[in-house]
């Protein structure tokens, strides 16, 4: 059966041809992660993530470049989870620089992955509001908690089914960390405010 053979040995080209696609689209997406946790992490130390940033796009346009001729493989848990990550060093720093965020567009991917790199950017900025309050930054602290709340009221709109975008659970846990950072800042404010009313009366002596 020499059709056969020729139809065999055509599929098995193609599905090398993946494979060997895969394995490079893997370690692409690995970069993507590995980079973009290490550039968050800097910007919480006060580093500036602008040298690291055309390195991490450049991996960004690889994987996008494999995926051209693959698309089936834009579903797979690894890329998502590499240009969810991206999305959200690339909205973290937006806001840290001009207290707005920038377009799917403008970072160069899809809405469904921009809108969960939007949901854990509500984690990123309740750190950096926890350690303004620390410091005792408390009206800095209120402007990261004006961010969060912005977003989640943003991320509840999208009221669709996980097939569309798997959004429900992160719209969870930014309630839930937006409820709980709200009372702490509250408590801090409170704090600030009689700490300020006890030097005015002290002063006043």
């Amino acid at each position: 059966m020499k059709n056969l053979e020729k139809v065999v040995a055509k599929i098995e080209a193609e599905l090398d041809e993946k494979d060997q696609v895969r394995e490079v689209a893997l370690k692409a997406s690995r970069a993507i992660v590995r980079l973009s946790g290490s550039m968050l992490r800097g910007l919480h130390r006060g580093e500036k993530a602008d040298v690291d940033l055309p390195v991490l796009k450049d991996e960004v346009t690889r994987l996008q470049s494999l995926l051209a001729d693959h698309p089936e493989l834009e579903q797979a848990g690894y890329v998502e989870s590499a240009f969810q990550e991206y999305a959200e060093v690339g909205l973290i720093m937006s806001l840290l620089e001009t207290g707005d965020v920038p377009s799917p567009e403008e970072l160069g991917i899809g809405s469904v992955p921009y809108l969960l790199g939007l949901g854990d950017s509500v984690g990123e900025l309740r750190r950096f509001c926890l350690e303004e309050l620390k410091s005792g930054r408390v009206k800095n602290a209120n402007m990261y908690l004006d961010m969060m709340e912005d977003i989640l009221t943003s991320l509840l709109r999208f009221d669709y089914p996980d097939a569309i975008v798997p959004l429900r659970h992160k719209q969870d846990v930014a309630r839930s960390l937006l409820e709980k950072t709200r009372g702490e800042v509250a408590v801090a404010t409170s704090a600030n405010t009689l700490h300020v009313k006890l030097e005015e009366v002290l002063k006043g002596r």
